[in-house]
């Protein structure tokens, strides 16, 4: 993916009209070298190597300025140093983007506004006021040196920074941080999720176009040794936001654009989540980089980081701070019902009672226990006091978590205890199914349980047969019957279903292994839309992307053709109306023939229709819905339409390339062979070939597909889902169990989805 440096470069190049070699001849800079520089595949370039390309190019001298800052993110040119670290921060000059570009990014701001503000609602941050969440000033050993915080110039000490503040204030004290890095640190529970919250909504407010969009990114999924930080960021952008999947000028996509641009400041929410093993090569990835950030992690593991690496380069480093005894006398009073009394436990609190004082200090907690005892009626907060059930702070938030799912739930009576109960089997089995999984990130593309690559495998064929052999028996037999004004035999019936099925499940299943499976591939939503011939959103590669569809459709459909032969014939076999030639060399051979040219008919058929998938491929709008619950019905509308369309033309190409191609033969070799395809039976056949492979496709090939089967069928077969698998997603989410993180859902905090893990697990 290309670095800022890169685009520039690039876009300096295709100004003057030079090619690469021409600029390798012009700058003396090796072709490979600019090769690597404009792809972003090498490391940065030396400020000499720069220089050099410069001069080649004749750029003005602010393109001059913008390369060599793009080349080496703290450098800056002599005349924007200055002795004193400036407050507020210079704004970093961005390169120039197309308008699509700059539109993209306006947008983008647009909707995450929209969506945290729903999200503060939902978790009625300002209900009746916002938490006095504080921070301050972190160990200095966790924290750079100050003279690189305020990016001052070699000889020049820099003034340390007052960065403390409170949940208001975190914007402001972003912007008073020249380096635009900081670290945000704090125990479970401490608030970092909702400071990101405020944060981004604060930066919007006062964001003026063309500048950054903050984006809120979980960070807990990333694997540094295995994707590039800003190929990752482009990645989420596009799975969150399926419109910027569409091509910028230049190629790239609309995501990578702005990631490369810095149109983007990343927010990485949740170092901590990182897989073990895996905070040391993050860590330095983000110190090879000079994008501004901010970082929310757990104190302990961000210090167990740093002691074997080193600081973030460039970033301040803050610590939130516990909650008092009158920030909770202030706040739990107000958030009652008529007739809860608080008073009994914020007694305790002002006595120095130790256990609710630790568990009382975090947000987290704090929330619990306003919606287990504010929120409701027959409980009452003095129960806290209990030292016998609670003798230790971990019994009391094990209460409050175990309590917390009755309570929004509305858990009363015999029967809603049930209710709750299986509610808490299902949420427990997601949290569980994410901790194996090691994310908190709840896509409804990946749920499914642990389930072996041979069991996927096997689950897809005998959907695709299953389909198939349906078809057959509910469509095709009808229409025959119609047609030829006789009915086939119900043995003839039955095998001919039975057979056909597995003629283009089999296939379907080797296809998915091989183009899925073997490659580790997850499938996942789709990104366009389906619109005729659209060449917008075609990007570099798209003629391999064409060749691949093609030779993989037509390998499935040769399959499927030369199985078609054999079945067709034992079918014939178990007719009582149809005796077969008592010559069996005739009989091999008749199938035999048949076998090619079936392999022919649906390979060449299924080739250009599988082909014909990518020409209708058409990127996504930016208004395209985000929510997991709409960008699920987005993707079941586009896959629909798509094999709808899909399987009308292959029914045709079957059916009219079918007898051109036999007619065609016998013209040549005359009669030999046993295919009878008339017009009239080729449609039909066609028919059953197109509505079985559109069935095939969406199963092996859409996540839709995959969801559908593996998740809104199989789960709820076993019991460890209910069938209306959405609403249970949407409606814990209505009730605070789940958030929403761009288009996936993740529980509330990761302490309840380990909580609810530990109990499922307990009970199986």
């Amino acid at each position: 993916m290309a670095t800022p440096f890169g685009v520039l470069l690039r876009d300096a190049r295709r100004r003057v009209g030079l090619t690469q070699d021409e600029l390798a001849e012009r700058s003396g800079v090796g072709v490979r070298t600019i090769r690597r520089l404009e792809t972003g595949s090498g490391n940065d370039p030396r400020i000499g190597t720069v220089t050099l390309l410069a001069d080649a190019l004749d750029v003005t001298p602010d393109e001059r300025r913008d390369l060599l800052s793009a080349a080496d993110g703290r450098h800056q040119p002599p005349a924007q140093r200055t002795a004193e670290p400036p407050a507020p921060a210079p704004q970093v000059s961005l390169p120039a983007v197309p308008p699509e570009v700059a539109e993209s990014a306006d947008h983008l701001a647009r909707v995450i506004a929209t969506q945290l503000r729903r999200e503060e609602e939902l978790r009625r941050v300002h209900d009746p006021f916002p938490l006095p969440v504080r921070w301050r000033q972190a160990p200095e050993h966790l924290a750079d040196h100050w003279d690189n915080i305020c990016r001052v110039p070699a000889g020049v000490a820099a003034t340390p920074l007052d960065l403390a503040g409170e949940v208001g204030d975190v914007a402001d004290a972003y912007r008073r941080v020249p380096s635009r890095r900081l670290v945000v640190l704090g125990r479970a529970g401490s608030g970092k999720t909702v400071l990101t919250l405020r944060f981004v909504l604060d930066m919007l407010a006062a964001r003026a176009p063309g500048d950054p969009v903050p984006v809120i990114f979980n960070i807990g999924s990333w694997d540094p040794t295995a994707t590039p930080l800003r190929t990752w960021l482009a990645d989420m952008l596009q799975r969150d936001q399926p419109g910027l999947a569409a091509a910028a000028p230049g190629g790239a996509t609309l995501a990578a654009v702005l990631v490369d641009t810095g149109r983007v400041l990343p927010v990485l929410d949740g170092f901590d989540e990182i897989a073990e093993g895996l905070h040391r090569p993050a860590l330095e990835t983000l110190n090879s980089l000079s994008l501004p950030l901010l970082l929310t992690s757990r104190f302990a593991e961000y210090e167990r980081a740093v002691t074997a690496v080193d600081v973030l380069t460039s970033a301040a480093v803050v610590e939130l701070t516990d909650l008092t005894p009158d920030d909770l006398a202030a706040y739990l009073p107000r958030t009652a019902r008529r007739g809860t009394d608080w008073g009994p436990v914020m007694a305790a609190l002002r006595d120095g009672d130790a256990n609710l004082a630790e568990v009382l200090s975090t947000p987290l907690m704090v929330g619990l226990a306003r919606t287990v005892y504010s929120d409701s009626r027959d409980r009452d907060p003095a129960d806290l006091l209990d030292t016998t059930r609670f003798p230790t702070p971990r019994a009391i938030e094990e209460h409050l978590l175990d309590t917390f799912l009755p309570t929004v739930y509305g858990g009363h009576g015999e029967r809603r205890g049930r209710d709750v109960a299986r509610v808490r089997q299902w949420l427990g089995f997601l949290a569980d199914d994410l901790d194996r999984r090691g994310t908190g990130d709840l896509e409804w593309w990946r749920i499914g349980g642990s389930l072996r690559a041979s069991s996927r495998v096997l689950l897809v064929t005998l959907a695709a047969s299953v389909a198939t052999a349906l078809v057959d028996w509910l469509v095709f037999i009808p229409l025959f019957t119609l047609k030829s004004g006789t009915a086939p035999h119900w043995r003839s019936t039955l095998a001919d279903g039975l057979l056909i099925g597995p003629v283009v499940g089999v296939p379907f299943g080797l296809l998915y292994l091989l183009m899925v499976v073997r490659r580790g591939r997850i499938t996942e939503p789709t990104r366009f839309r389906v619109r005729l011939f659209d060449r917008s959103g075609r990007q570099p590669g798209f003629r391999r992307k064409l060749t691949t569809r093609f030779v993989a459709g037509a390998l499935c459909g040769a399959a499927a053709g030369i199985a078609y032969a054999p079945a067709a014939v034992l079918v014939k076999a178990v007719s009582p109306h149809i005796t077969l030639p008592a010559d069996t060399g005739l009989l091999v051979r008749a199938t035999l023939i048949d076998a090619g040219l079936c392999a022919v008919i649906f390979g060449l058929a299924c080739g250009a229709v599988f082909a014909l998938a990518a020409l209708l491929e058409a990127p996504a709008n930016l208004t395209t819905a985000t929510s997991p619950a709409d960008l699920l019905a987005a993707n079941r509308t586009t896959t629909l339409r798509l094999t709808g369309v899909l399987a009308v033309v292959l029914t045709l190409a079957i059916g009219l390339g079918g007898y051109l191609i036999v007619t065609g033969w016998r013209a040549v070799a005359g009669d030999f062979g046993g295919v009878i395809w008339g017009l009239p039976n080729g449609l039909l056949i066609g028919l059953i070939g197109g509505l079985s492979a559109g069935a095939g496709y969406i199963v092996a090939f859409t996540a839709w597909g995959h969801w559908l089967l593996f998740t809104r069928i199989r789960l709820p077969l076993t019991g460890r889902l209910p069938w209306a698998v959405t609403a249970l997603l949407d409606d814990a989410y209505r009730r605070g169990v789940l958030r929403q993180s761009g288009a996936v859902y993740q529980f509330r905090h990761a302490r309840l989805q380990e909580h609810l893990a530990k109990a499922y697990r307990a009970t199986r």
